[in-house]
């Protein structure tokens, strides 16, 4: 389609005051991984070719965590947002670890406190965008209550001119339903020289990544929309209500993702699997079973109910009833429990029967 490059743009500089919490925002967890990771994963999903990841509060240890955690196959640059001026100032930042001359270049920008966005919505921008030929195209959504959102304003040909922050919207604009998301796609050399003419000519005294569209329109080049099919997809994590929707949402993905590849699950709303989890054919897992870290398990086996496996291996043809385990290994066809306890390092043998109420030692 083209031999345009693609590079992103994550801001993740926010320090999430709302969270209420010492941990940066942004590692703040959602099936056992880290929130801005889930955006990174689903980047490296439309073959990205790099990520420039904006940090701010508690940069050394999101940095930290990306180096150890970050998607194989993304490079992930960071730079720092040293005094927090809005996300035009923050893209400038971010701009700044790119090549001058490298112009012939897609940006995706992103916002690494929405988790839930997909890859396939990601794709759906890339190729509009490309397809039009556009300066900048917005991922808009619909919302009922559109409120403390940016709304979309258009032109006398329906294209976007500009997008409106709430607290600086007119009564008539505050009537418009679609929304910015917070995701775009620019051209490179035109998103740019369109940054260095922001003004911090509004309420909060910043400089908006949003008023670029006014600035690339006024300038007679074509910006695009497209909108979102899910609105849930846009939902951006402020507190730990939004946290916990966000973190439902994925369950659910994950479960249904696993059934769909041949897991059974009794009730799927009582299972609860990281993102990390790996699970084999004909698995049965039953209510209120929770699989955390790098657990894995084989084919066949049993595993519920009322069990939680942190980072450990059960191989094929294994019953594991009502059982807390940590970093331990079950062989194959072995059954333990109910009421056992697998403390770090528990190795159970092949074929092996704990009985009830067994401890490790």
């Amino acid at each position: 389609m083209t031999d345009r490059s693609l590079a992103c743009v994550v801001l993740a500089a926010g320090e999430g005051r709302r969270m209420r919490s010492s941990r940066p925002k942004m590692l703040h967890v959602l099936c056992g991984r880290a929130m801005l990771l889930h955006v990174l994963d689903r980047l490296a999903e439309v073959d990205a070719d790099r990520a420039v990841v904006v940090v701010g509060h508690g940069a050394e240890r999101v940095t930290k965590k990306l180096i150890e955690d970050g998607p194989a196959g993304l490079q992930i640059d960071f730079v720092e947002q040293s005094e927090q001026r809005g996300t035009g100032d923050a893209a400038s930042v971010a701009l700044t670890a790119f090549p001058e001359d490298d112009d012939d270049v897609d940006v995706l920008v992103a916002h690494g406190d929405q988790p839930l966005v997909q890859a396939s919505t990601l794709r759906r921008l890339l190729d509009h965008h490309r397809a039009t030929g556009a300066a900048a195209t917005v991922l808009s959504v619909r919302l009922p209550d559109p409120t403390g959102y940016g709304r979309l304003v258009r032109g006398r040909d329906d294209r976007v001119v500009r997008i409106v922050e709430q607290r600086d919207a007119t009564a008539d604009e505050l009537l418009i339903d679609e929304t910015n998301s917070g995701f775009y796609c620019f051209k490179r050399s035109l998103l740019s020289p369109a940054l260095r003419r922001l003004m911090p000519n509004n309420e909060q005294g910043e400089l908006y990544l949003t008023d670029v569209i006014e600035v690339l329109a006024e300038a007679g080049h074509p910006v695009e929309s497209i909108e979102a099919d899910d609105p849930l997809e846009m939902l951006g994590i402020n507190d730990r209500a939004q946290l916990a929707e966000a973190e439902a949402e994925l369950r659910r993905r994950t479960n249904n993702a696993w059934m769909a590849k041949g897991v059974t699950m009794l009730d799927p709303a009582t299972v609860y699997l990281d993102a990390t989890v790996q699970l084999s054919a004909d698995v049965t897992l039953f209510p209120g079973t929770i699989l955390q870290g790098h657990t894995s398990i084989g084919e066949r086996s049993e595993i519920g109910p009322d069990t939680r496996l942190i980072d450990v291996s059960v191989g094929a043809d294994c019953v594991v009833r009502t059982t807390f385990a940590t970093d331990a290994e079950v062989g194959d066809g072995a059954i333990v429990g109910p009421f056992a306890n697998l403390t770090a390092g528990a190795n159970v043998s092949p074929g092996s029967v704990t009985g009830p109420f067994y401890t490790s030692t």
